[in-house]
């Protein structure tokens, strides 16, 4: 196995733990869903992951340009379609002091605008589902 792979662990109830790298990513079902609420559901984590690239861009981009962030942040929102009751948008905003740079406000934005998350999501990539019978697992 590989750095580049994920290698999950089915736990107890409806707990899922996804090893990745060094770390371990616990993921559990909210209870109104028959899990025990213990950690995030991974479509939290899918969630949670658009909103941190979002906030890792700003901040990079203040950082290259030494301003501030310690009042900046970021709030991530969406909309689910009432007929779908899939998320239909996704509303990112940036809460900038009263001092940002006016010159930079359109400039982190699109800065933003390149997450790679956000990327990936737009432009899918092609999956493909196997089930295989390993020799020697019962």
């Amino acid at each position: 196995m590989s750095d580049k792979d994920i290698h999950v662990i089915l736990g107890d109830g409806l707990k899922v733990d996804a090893h990745y790298k060094s770390f371990v990513i616990k993921t559990d079902q909210p209870k109104h869903q028959g899990g025990e609420g213990t950690a995030p559901s991974p479509f939290d984590l899918f969630l949670v992951s658009l909103a941190a690239c979002a906030g890792f861009y700003v901040l990079e981009f203040c950082r290259s340009r030494k301003i501030p962030t310690d009042r900046i942040s970021v709030t991530m929102k969406t909309e689910k379609g009432p007929e779908s009751k899939m998320i239909e948008k996704v509303f990112i905003l940036i809460d900038l002091p009263p001092d940002f740079p006016d010159k930079y406000k359109n400039a982190v934005v699109k800065a933003v605008d390149t997450c790679t998350v956000k990327a990936h999501i737009l432009k899918p990539p092609a999956f493909e589902i196997l089930a295989e019978k390993r020799e020697g697992k019962g």
